[in-house]
């Protein structure tokens, strides 16, 4: 289904097709005309699908087509729940948006107050904000919603994961009860379910796949590996130049930075991304990520749905996140959006119970690769051949070149093998541990992503191919 048979304007459309898009994501494809429509949605579905364009398109449309008055009140907001969301979604606008009359502007702290209170006192069609920073400013009558016709709770169940619940009811009580309301959310849980009756008015809800699922192009498997052995063993794992934009997570800040330290005292380029870092050191560390400065970006888990990078070609899993949703968000950093992607896992013995909670959430084992080489299916062990010449099942993307050799060991504190090619006896899929650049067979279809890359997103190629840098991108996330 093309753009043009969702509603959409003719200057929206231009903008589509000036970034090579003409097919968009199942998410937008469902909500996109019911939100036109006026109606309230709930649209659920992965990381990496496109949910911020699904409703950032159609209701810059909504705003498009309406003349704003002579003081341009505030007619829509976004709230979302990191700084690095607001960002990306006002990427996203400003990208869409560009042949549009609209106004727009960015709340979150970090920052000065002055120039968000002066840029709403100017007058503003749109505004995308964290919730704390907004309720500050309601506090000091810089927000006027009397005029609201549209709200949106972005990412709803990490809002609530980061205690925005108060927050996010305060907000509600301050704007229209006439209004449209949509909440997006990665899952859908019962606490997602009752503030969606809350806030909701006989929503109509579009969920693509299980919200328990990784995408289905994530390969992934485990390293069990003695905590003092984590750092040899990624050391060693980034000696293969196919890990080649790598963002590895850490649980602590400190962890990050000694990470961090450790990888460029070998000679890796790598930043970090954590809380305390101000917002102009976490806007430069994205920026040389996605630049390819940083061929590594260590980060805790306010990056599991705060990064919208494209082309990331692996997520390591340094330290195991305890929650099995966070695992979810986690890994679909990679694989977004239908383009190939490896999330590699270490594993500790402390570890193994989170693990068997996470496997259990997501419905299926995770092949494992134990320090010795040898490879853990299901109860058994079995030795790991000297080479791999599995390839992906046909459904997948073409098994990328110098993908079946076997990795040399290397000697350390630990005699880790490298990561070759597993089978994963349960559903056939096969899971990589490294390799060259994955690309997507997409076909011609493109989907609208994230402005931030000059790489084609949405995992669908643009006119003219893919270059040696090209990855698949996520539409809009």
């Amino acid at each position: 289904m093309p753009f043009q048979s969702l509603g959409l304007g003719p200057k929206i459309l231009r903008a589509i097709q000036e970034s090579g898009y003409t097919e968009p994501t199942p998410i937008q494809t469902g909500t996109i005309p019911l939100v036109l429509a006026g109606q309230d949605t709930i649209g659920v579905a992965q990381t990496g699908t496109g949910k911020t364009a699904a409703f950032v398109l159609p209701i810059i449309e909504r705003l498009a087509s309406t003349p704003p008055g002579r003081k341009r009140p505030i007619r829509a907001l976004v709230v979302s729940p990191t700084r690095e969301l607001v960002v990306q979604i006002d990427e996203n606008i400003r990208h869409y948006g560009k042949h549009l009359d609209l106004r727009y502007t960015t709340i979150y702290g970090g920052v000065g107050e002055g120039p968000q209170l002066a840029a709403l006192r100017r007058g503003i069609d749109l505004v995308v904000a964290t919730p704390g920073r907004l309720i500050d400013l309601m506090g000091r009558s810089g927000v006027d919603f009397r005029s609201l016709e549209v709200l949106v709770l972005d990412e709803a169940d990490r809002m609530l994961d980061m205690g925005f619940l108060p927050q996010i009811r305060k907000v509600v009580q301050s704007v229209p009860k006439e209004r449209q309301t949509l909440l997006f959310s990665a899952t859908f849980s019962k606490e997602i379910e009752a503030i969606s009756q809350e806030f909701l008015t006989n929503p109509k809800k579009v969920q693509i796949g299980r919200s328990s699922n990784p995408a289905e192009t994530v390969a992934q498997f485990v390293y069990e590996v003695p905590k003092d052995g984590k750092v040899d063993l990624l050391i060693h794992l980034l000696r293969d130049e196919g890990l080649d934009m790598v963002l590895v997570f850490s649980r602590t800040k400190h962890g990050a930075d000694k990470i961090a330290r450790k990888l460029m005292a070998k000679g890796i380029s790598t930043t970090t991304l954590h809380s305390n870092k101000s917002q102009s050191q976490r806007l430069r560390a994205l920026k040389g990520f996605r630049s390819g400065e940083y061929r590594v970006l260590v980060a805790t888990d306010i990056a599991a749905r705060g990064i919208d990078v494209d082309g990331i070609s692996h997520v390591i899993n340094f330290d195991f996140p305890p929650q099995p949703e966070d695992y979810v968000h986690r890994i679909g950093r990679t694989g977004r959006a239908h383009a190939i992607g490896d999330a590699l896992s270490f594993i500790a013995p402390d570890d193994r119970a989170n693990l068997r909670s996470t496997e259990r959430f997501i419905g299926r084992g995770i092949p494992r690769r134990n320090p010795d080489g040898s490879v853990h299916v299901g109860d058994t062990f079995a030795d790991a051949p000297e080479k791999s010449t599995s390839a992906r099942p046909a459904s997948n993307a073409p098994s990328r070149p110098g993908a079946g050799k076997a990795r040399r060991s290397f000697r350390g504190k630990q005699r880790i093998a490298g990561a070759s090619r597993l089978e994963d006896r349960k559903d056939g899929a096969t899971s990589t541990g490294s390799g060259a650049r994955r690309r997507s067979e997409g076909g011609p279809s493109h989907r609208p992503g994230s402005p931030g890359s000059g790489r084609p997103t949405g995992g669908a190629k643009k006119s003219g191919g893919y270059s040696s840098r090209d990855r698949g991108r996520s539409a809009g996330r």
